[in-house]
């Protein structure tokens, strides 16, 4: 009988040994982060209440502003994980809004998907009303001009910077975006892309400054 239940215990084993296996299973892989700055919406907000901004990532900081029930298209520029509050920018400064109420829009949330952005920058002052694959105004304080814009390109093998380039009769445009943390220089906001234009024609220039990304007109 002895062979016979050696033979039974090695079976037992060889049984086993696939649900063990089952068991050290390789963990899964991390998964990313979804990519920042990106579009929200406002969800689960009673109408006629608001959603508070607060100068930290805590309900007890203080308010410092708010959104809409409805508001679309909001910014966030930063998140916290942790505490799960995103940062947005209101009025002059930048605050924190929970994102228990606020749902990254589906499509065309973040770059480069996102077709609208305004670039600005001070000293000098200018500011550029992106819209990517389409005409694009380019303004400073003493004239103004319409550039025929292509698509937001994405940089190889970089994932953090995009180019958008584009044209005007006698003059062309090139536009560097990068994935960091920009300040205007002229307030507390705090944005996530920063901008460098390159303008060529009877005079080249170079501009810098920040970009925030804009909601498609409903």
């Amino acid at each position: 009988m002895r062979p016979f239940f050696a033979l039974f215990a090695g079976l037992a084993v060889l049984c086993a040994a696939p649900l063990a296996a089952q068991d050290d299973a390789a963990p899964a892989a991390p998964v990313s982060p979804p990519p920042l700055p990106a579009l929200y919406d406002v969800t689960g907000v009673t109408p006629g209440d608001v959603l508070n901004i607060r100068t930290a990532p805590d309900a007890a900081a203080e308010k410092i502003g708010e959104l809409a029930p409805d508001a679309i298209a909001v910014e966030v520029t930063a998140i916290d994980a942790e505490a799960g509050w995103g940062r947005v920018n209101t009025e002059e400064r930048a605050g924190w809004a929970s994102l228990d109420f606020l749902t990254r829009q589906e499509t065309g949330a973040a770059l480069p998907d996102v077709a609208r952005m305004m670039c600005f920058g001070t000293e000098p002052f200018w500011n550029i009303d992106l819209d990517a694959g389409g005409l694009s105004n380019f303004s400073e304080p003493e004239s103004e001009a319409l550039f025929l814009t292509g698509p937001v390109r994405p940089g190889e093998g970089r994932p953090d910077r995009f180019a958008v380039v584009g044209g005007a009769a006698g003059s062309d445009l090139a536009l560097s975006i990068s994935v960091e943390e920009c300040s205007d220089g002229m307030s507390d906001r705090l944005y996530g892309l920063s901008a460098t234009m390159i303008v060529s024609g009877s005079v080249n220039r170079t501009l810098s400054g920040c970009c925030a990304l804009q909601g498609v007109a409903q």
